[in-house]
């Protein structure tokens, strides 16, 4: 992928990528939120209740997808950072979904996190299963049937953690 631009999302931002929000949640395959949740309780959900969200332009500030990056837990769990992420559906299969990560483990060090986990990685997704794998993740988790999947019904979604 050539050079990306990783900024704080602004509300225009979010703006630009609200279609690819709502698709990506609409289509019931990979993200448990709500698929019928509004533009400004997504907005608050993706940009204000995380420590940090980022917009990831391409060279010519075309938005091609964003994610944030928040504590998974409070107090003696709070070393431990969660992320999301979403990738615009043209910009799919060229090292976004990587970069992203990549840049959210250098984030979340900055940050002071000493893990990041993820906690609902839905296991038919299995190209963001295979990435999370290569990027050092581990599944040490799998709850069976707790994704409700828009054509395969009720699939196991894994916890997947790494070490920063």
């Amino acid at each position: 992928m050539a050079e990306l631009s990783f900024t704080p999302m602004t509300r225009t931002d979010f703006e630009t990528f609200w279609p690819d929000f709502k698709r990506i949640v609409g289509a019931c395959e990979t993200y448990a939120i709500d698929p019928e949740i509004d533009a400004e309780r997504a907005y608050t959900l993706w940009c204000q209740t995380p420590q940090a969200t980022f917009a990831v332009k391409d060279a010519n500030g075309t938005l091609l997808g964003s994610y944030y990056l928040k504590a998974n837990a409070q107090g003696p769990g709070g070393h431990v950072c969660n992320c999301g992420y979403m990738v615009n559906a043209r910009a799919r299969g060229k090292g976004v979904a990587r970069a992203m990560c990549e840049h959210s483990q250098r984030i979340a060090r900055e940050l002071g996190f000493e893990a990041m986990q993820f906690n609902a990685v839905v296991a038919t997704n299995e190209v963001a299963v295979s990435l999370w794998q290569r990027l050092g993740f581990a599944i040490v988790g799998t709850v069976p049937g707790a994704f409700h999947h828009a054509s395969q019904g009720a699939v196991d979604i894994h916890v997947m953690h790494k070490f920063l």
